[in-house]
């Protein structure tokens, strides 16, 4: 989706924001449905997936968090976090559960509905891993058309942002890269927090890795930031 409208789900217990976020998006020619509570929440996302879940962290019967982890589990949704300023941890913790974003409260409108407009693009397969084509390293192949990650046969069920930031990688290999130039080359960020390109590499490590604790793929350089190392010596 390059644009076009998208069925969100606001997940959000303050009516005043709720009310705030979704005319912001509906401004765009999304769809918005809003949501007080987390269980409510994932039984709707579960029955009738929507396109995209803005989802607040603080909520009434199940928090953002676990509502983010049992969605991941069951449906490949994208998600946007809201956190409050300052919970860097909460946002850590955010993304390794698999959020795809986050923004931090207060927050302009106008940015979260930029926000939606770019993880959308990237859910869609709109963005870094343009082409088609198979990227292989030894028992590891990503079929970039297909948007699929296979190791050693097995489907690795990857983010969007995981895979985009995957395939950067491996069509540089062997390239050093910062935290910074990969959040403005994979994420599209002339700004953001460094944080966010770490969890991911962890998680990344986690799904590719033989051992995530000795990676030999993505490895890091200490002082600049990771390179792709590949196992077959392409």
């Amino acid at each position: 989706m390059n644009g076009a409208a998208a069925r969100i789900l606001v997940v959000e217990d303050d009516p005043t924001v709720a009310e705030v976020v979704a005319k912001y998006l509906e401004r765009d020619g999304h769809t918005v449905d809003c949501v007080g509570d987390g269980a409510e929440a994932l039984r709707r996302a579960v029955a009738d997936p929507p396109d995209l879940l803005v989802l607040d962290l603080m909520l009434p019967k199940m928090d953002g968090l676990t509502v983010c982890r049992k969605l991941r589990e069951r449906r490949p949704i994208p998600v946007i976090m809201l956190t409050a300023l300052g919970d860097e941890m909460d946002r850590v913790v955010g993304l390794e559960t698999g959020a795809d974003d986050y923004v931090t409260k207060p927050f302009s409108p106008r940015e979260l509905a930029l926000r939606v407009r770019s993880v959308l693009r990237r859910a869609r397969g709109a963005t870094v891993p343009a082409g088609t084509g198979v990227l292989a390293d030894g028992d590891l192949r990503v079929d970039v058309g297909a948007h699929e990650v296979r190791l050693a046969g097995r489907p690795v069920t990857l983010t969007a942002r995981e895979f985009d930031l995957l395939v950067y990688l491996m069509r540089n290999p062997r390239q050093a890269f910062g935290r910074a130039a990969l959040l403005d080359q994979v994420w599209g960020w002339s700004f953001g927090d460094s944080s966010t390109v770490t969890v991911h590499v962890r998680r990344l490590r986690e799904k590719i890795e033989p051992d995530p604790a000795a990676p030999r793929r993505i490895v890091t350089v200490w002082g600049v930031g990771y390179r792709y190392e590949p196992l077959d010596g392409g």
